[in-house]
């Protein structure tokens, strides 16, 4: 079948994204489910910085590519061999596939599928299959979805199925930022209710964080970003403390509120200057915890008697440490009970068209989390 998609044919082109255009939105042709595959019409997709990393070139991938990995959808079509989801069944996309059979798989750590990582790097699916095509040649697969497109191909692992009753623009968030953000403080067991907990970095992860965290009873959450607007809004979603990181003293300001420095530190800005901070104001005996993405090339360097001398924990993050079949599911209970108020983290719905000037709001901070919304 024939649909629009939006492109990528070239990495690292100069912003503003409006004039240097990465993402062609064009027409390309999808071939329909396999074995183990399922067809589904894209409802939403969210913009993430995981796909800006794609575009400046800070994560390679392999080109053309449709990019997109957090979304929601409308089943279509099932494959052979696929009997657990039926037309019509709303879906929310991971972008980590899970073979269910791998070592991590087998412990229940599906974020870490082997299989998963090695197909979401080639740009195929988990099967193995390219179904994406223009002019008789292969598109890639982002994350084994490519969901910046008015319909995709996926794996049947790629797919969680929810309720009909949540909004798919709301669903679609559930797929990336909050399954990220919300499960990084519900998973790791490092936000404790009462605790004390920092968010640093205040992008759309970031401030599903904040919600996770005052969903689950941390009694101190310092926020901490470069923007005054996104501490305002972290303000509103449960912040107890706010600290801009421009500020030349805020190690010692963060440490002074919170009387030697946090429990947990969640860092979400994928920079290493973020993460150094981070580590900086968590208290001894605490957990320093990275859920951001930087440029593989960025080294860090830190203290390394304080591991010991301070018994500190610094570990990573990847899909929130979770199991997305269980997360997503719990995540959009609390929303329904008004625990997890995840529609203020959305500030713009768009068309396929924008998706350009859409990226150009991410890169500013002038937009926590937008989604493209197809008819």
């Amino acid at each position: 079948m024939k649909i629009r998609a939006a492109v990528l044919e070239e990495m690292g082109l100069e912003a503003p994204y409006a004039r240097s255009r990465p993402l062609k939105v064009q027409d390309v042709d999808l071939d329909g489910p396999g074995p183990g595959e399922v067809l589904i019409r894209i409802a939403a997709a969210g913009l993430c910085h995981s796909d800006l990393s794609v575009i400046n070139g800070d994560r390679p991938r392999p080109l053309p590519m449709v990019l997109g990995h957090e979304a929601s959808g409308v089943v279509e079509e099932v494959g052979p061999g696929v009997d657990d989801l039926v037309r019509g069944d709303h879906v929310v996309c991971v972008f980590v596939p899970s073979c269910g059979h791998c070592d991590p798989c087998s412990q229940g750590r599906p974020a870490l599928c082997e299989p998963g990582a090695e197909h979401n790097g080639k740009g195929d699916l988990l099967t193995g299959e390219f179904r994406l095509h223009r002019a008789g040649n292969r598109v890639h697969h982002h994350c084994g979805i490519s969901c910046f497109a008015e319909y995709a191909t996926v794996s049947r692992r790629s797919l969680v199925k929810v309720q009909k009753d949540v909004p798919l623009h709301i669903a679609a968030l559930m797929g990336c930022a909050v399954l990220t953000g919300a499960g990084a403080v519900f998973n790791g067991g490092d936000v404790e209710p009462g605790g004390k907990a920092a968010i640093v970095g205040l992008g759309g992860v970031g401030l599903a964080a904040i919600l996770g965290a005052a969903a689950n009873g941390a009694e101190t959450i310092i926020a901490v970003d470069q923007l005054d607007r996104k501490l305002e809004m972290a303000r509103e979603l449960g912040a107890t403390h706010t600290f801009n990181a421009a500020d030349p003293d805020v190690v010692g300001k963060v440490k002074e509120a919170t009387k030697g420095g946090v429990d947990a530190a969640l860092e979400f800005a994928g920079s290493v200057k973020a993460l150094e901070f981070s580590y900086a104001i968590t208290r001894r005996g605490g957990t320093t915890v990275t859920a951001g993405l930087p440029n593989p090339k960025a080294m860090l360097t830190l203290p390394a008697v304080s591991l010991v001398a301070e018994e500190r924990t610094l570990k990573g993050s990847y899909l929130g440490s979770g199991v997305p079949s269980r997360d997503i599911p719990r995540f959009l209970g609390l929303f329904n009970r008004g625990k997890m108020p995840v529609d203020k983290l959305l500030t713009h719905r768009i068309s396929l068209d924008e998706i350009n000037e859409g990226f150009d709001r991410l890169a500013d901070g002038s937009a926590i989390r937008q989604v493209v919304e197809f008819q």
